[in-house]
């Protein structure tokens, strides 16, 4: 019995479109070393383009060049952080790419440069969810990139706990809302997309995987950006860049009800002149130590000590006029509350120094509400 012989891969295209491809598609490459496949792209000439794949096993990016591939399926798998940087160094002009099936390598030729890179075996590179284009909808791209920078911060870091590592996406009709906390701070953004979609989705995606949306978003020229849920992958496609990540399974905090309903005491600052403060003061707020807020009449006062560093402090005129309130904040936290603001004016309500504060500005389309820190003495 004949057994088909796996077909030839060339491409020839500009150094530019092949190093830009390669540089989105290797953001997804795995780091780990072990699984040797998933550390190298996936080429396939296909019949109108030239697709590239790479996955860790959690996210997956494709890229296709429109390219003319001919009728044969050719594949196969190149080291790709190694191909990327190859590439990206090519002197500029047309780069041709190539591969025959029985030498095991990859070969690619720029003007003076001549390159041979060993191969993986393209039937070993795991399968990657389809992309089925129906079941997608679409979102203005400047509402999903303002509404994940808005919150991303406030995602968790912490592996032990994955469903804070990931932000809640909710589609309905005509708004979408995100969320992120770590437990420590919750960060919630709520826009309209100014039209109605018609469709609900609700899926905790990978804070990580959402960052490179919003990388491959600003990079694209489309207005638009689709998004779906298949299975358990959420996918986004922008300028025919497709993102798969796995959907965290699990159950985000109902940020709804950890916001309060009333608080004892209201300030307005200027964001700016906050921000600068915050950020001045936080110099000296080293080894953990909290920032100190003090609100009195007419004024807050913002300070931070460090035994064996020193400390600072400032004073900022206020609209304040109750009780003395003194509250400790996570320097961090605090100033990226204040950053993901977005206006002049910031508005911070505090209920007691045991309780958290929130973060707002005039609207009631984001909100940040931040946890407080025990202060001694």
């Amino acid at each position: 019995m004949a057994v088909d012989t796996p077909a030839p891969v060339k491409i020839a295209c500009s150094r530019d479109d092949l190093s830009r491809a390669l540089q989105i598609v290797s953001r997804a490459v795995s780091a780990r070393t072990a699984v040797q496949i998933l550390g190298g792209i996936l080429i396939e000439t296909l019949e109108d383009e030239v697709r590239f794949s790479a996955t860790d096993m959690e996210m997956s990016i494709r890229v296709g060049l429109p390219l003319p591939g001919g009728p044969d399926h050719g594949a196969v798998v190149v080291p790709g952080r190694l191909l990327a940087d190859i590439v990206r160094l090519l002197p500029s002009g047309e780069v041709v790419l190539s591969h025959e099936h029985r030498e095991g390598v990859v070969e690619l030729a720029c003007g003076p440069s001549l390159y041979r890179v060993q191969t993986y075996r393209a039937d070993d590179f795991p399968r990657l969810p389809a992309v089925e284009v129906g079941q997608l909808v679409s979102i203005p791209r400047s509402a999903l990139i303002e509404t994940v920078t808005r919150v991303s911060r406030a995602a968790s870091r912490d592996e032990s706990r994955p469903v804070l590592t990931g932000i809640l996406v909710q589609l309905a009709g005509d708004r979408i809302v995100m969320a992120a906390t770590d437990s420590y701070r919750l960060s919630v953004k709520e826009t309209e997309l100014g039209r109605d979609t018609g469709e609900q989705l609700d899926a905790i995606v990978p804070a990580r995987a959402l960052a490179e949306v919003v990388r491959i978003a600003q990079a694209g020229a489309s207005d638009e950006v689709q998004i779906g849920v298949q299975e358990n992958q959420v996918l986004f496609g922008c300028d025919g860049v497709w993102l798969t990540a796995r959907r965290i399974d699990g159950q985000f905090p109902n940020y709804r009800q950890l916001r309060p309903e009333t608080f004892e005491a209201e300030v307005r600052l200027s964001r700016d002149e906050a921000l600068d403060a915050v950020r001045r003061v936080a110099v000296m707020a080293q080894r953990n130590a909290p920032l100190r807020l003090r609100f009195e009449e007419g004024e807050l006062t913002i300070h931070a000590q460090s035994q064996d560093v020193g400390e600072a402090r400032e004073t900022l005129p206020i609209g304040y006029s109750g009780d003395v309130l003194e509250i400790g904040f996570n320097p961090d936290f605090l100033r990226e509350g204040l950053e993901s603001v977005d206006g002049p004016e910031v508005r911070l309500q505090l209920i007691s120094p045991l309780r958290p504060g929130l973060i707002t500005a005039d609207g009631a389309d984001f909100w940040y509400l931040i946890m407080p820190i025990r202060l001694a003495g």
